[in-house]
């Protein structure tokens, strides 16, 4: 048995569905369950409507031509989502009438693009003589917890799961993306989220293997648009993939590993565009000779937060303080590097920060810099490497890119630079050019 994840750029068209239909077919005998994100663009238009109904101008006419244009082009009948677009339209005119949005009401309108969706794949393939069944895999016990826009499983979604999909006739054709806590509220798993529906599904079933069918032939050694010489790379280690994912590769979504890592399950990364290439696998370690970097990956808009206190010699419970504060603001910590009188933290999103910022000078000197980028060196095996520090930090004097912060963890699996946001594409071409050419 297998997982087989299909992104919203290979549900594109009646085109790139033909393919999926193909690439599903020739794995019947693996008895495939196919998780589906919504069409491309769609989640993208059903957030706009949300907001333009909350502003007071509630219209489903985009979202209903783009679901109606789909379904012609397969020679499916509209009235297959017309109780999806019904229920849409009544949130909106309830969002005008409130005239506000919640994260509990995106949650709500954003699912209706994987709800959309899966009913059309699920029928394109019973029409090519596959016997399949659209599944909402919130309905299917997929519970998670409150946390909207980025919920995370409860441990008995897992056994739900595998209850219910036991049950299905054909193919399960799953929703990608979406979940249910334990209110019944509609919950989402974050953009991307239906890479992460798959591995949960996986771990349910105990599959052979995840396929990730995306519209890139795997993970790269740095991001094409930054580096045009990056270059596949075939094989990842589980923590390797959690780091790239975390700190900027858009492959996959950041949890997307762990269900996997907890049933050994490979995760495989393929192109819809191009089915024939190997991909990327993402599984345990592997004797043999590997680069000891295997990837860089950056992302701007990182916020640096520098506590300064002399409280912190000699006295415990200061660091305890620091991050209980970015604890109950909810906001998330990328990079720490700390010194004898000081921690500085970097941050990705600036929700929940102004509360952080107030409750850390009751006891400490706070500042925050704007306008800096992460970029990450990782490889499992740098840590058997000698000099490689060494190299990075010359490539990146040489340039002449002031370093902002930096931090090594113990597993060094992740060197952490944080520059300047207009000289990250800079530092992350001269880092390739170091540790990646003539390799």
């Amino acid at each position: 048995m297998l997982v087989m994840k299909f992104g919203g750029t290979s549900l594109a068209d009646r085109e790139r569905i033909d393919t999926v239909v193909a690439l599903v077919r020739g794995r019947l005998a693996r008895r495939p369950v196919v998780v589906c994100s919504a069409h491309a663009g769609v989640t993208d238009l059903l957030l706009e409507g949300a907001h333009r109904a909350a502003a007071g101008a509630p219209d489903l006419t985009e979202i209903r031509e783009r679901e109606h244009a789909l379904l012609a082009s397969l020679k499916l009948k509209p009235s297959l989502v017309a109780d999806d677009l019904e229920r849409l339209d009544q949130m909106f005119r309830g969002l005008a009438l409130l005239g506000e949005l919640t994260p509990r009401s995106l949650d709500q309108v954003a699912a209706f693009g994987e709800r959309m969706s899966v009913k059309a794949i699920a029928a394109v393939l019973r029409r090519r003589r596959i016997p399949a069944t659209a599944v909402d895999a919130d309905e299917a016990g997929l519970v998670t917890d409150g946390r909207f826009g980025r919920a995370t499983p409860r441990p008995e979604a897992y056994r739900n799961l595998e209850r219910s999909l036991a049950k299905v006739k054909g193919v399960p054709v799953v929703t990608g993306f979406i979940g249910r806590d334990a209110e019944g509220n509609v919950t989402t798993l974050g953009r991307s989220g239906s890479d992460y529906t798959a591995t949960i599904i996986g771990r349910a079933l105990g599959v052979e293997e995840v396929e990730i069918w995306t519209d890139v032939s795997g993970v790269l050694t740095a991001d094409p648009r930054i580096v045009s010489e990056a270059r596949p790379v075939e094989h990842l280690t589980y923590a390797e993939a959690s780091e790239l994912a975390y700190y900027g590769a858009k492959v996959i979504h950041p949890s997307t590993i762990q269900p996997a890592v907890e049933r050994g399950i490979p995760v495989r990364i393929l192109n819809t565009m191009d089915p024939d290439a190997p991909g990327t696998v993402i599984a345990p370690p592997r004797r043999g000779k590997r680069a000891r970097v295997t990837s860089i990956a950056s992302k701007r808009g990182i916020h640096l937060v520098n506590i300064v206190s002399g409280r912190m010699l000699g006295q415990s419970g200061f660091m305890a303080r620091v991050f209980d504060a970015f604890k109950s603001h909810d906001v998330i910590v990328d990079l720490i590097a700390t010194s004898e009188v000081s921690v500085t933290v970097s941050v990705d999103n600036t929700a929940g920060l102004a509360a952080v910022v107030q409750e850390l000078k009751a006891f400490s000197k706070v500042t925050v810099k704007d306008g800096a980028a992460l970029v990450a060196v990782i490889g499992e095996r740098m840590k058997r490497a000698s000099g490689l520090a060494g190299r990075v930090f010359s490539a990146i004097g040489e340039a002449g890119v002031p370093v902002l912060a930096i931090s090594y963890g113990a597993t060094k699996t992740n060197l952490q630079i944080v520059v300047p946001e207009p000289r990250e594409r800079e530092v992350v071409r001269a880092l390739h050019a170091v540790l990646f050419d003539g390799v």
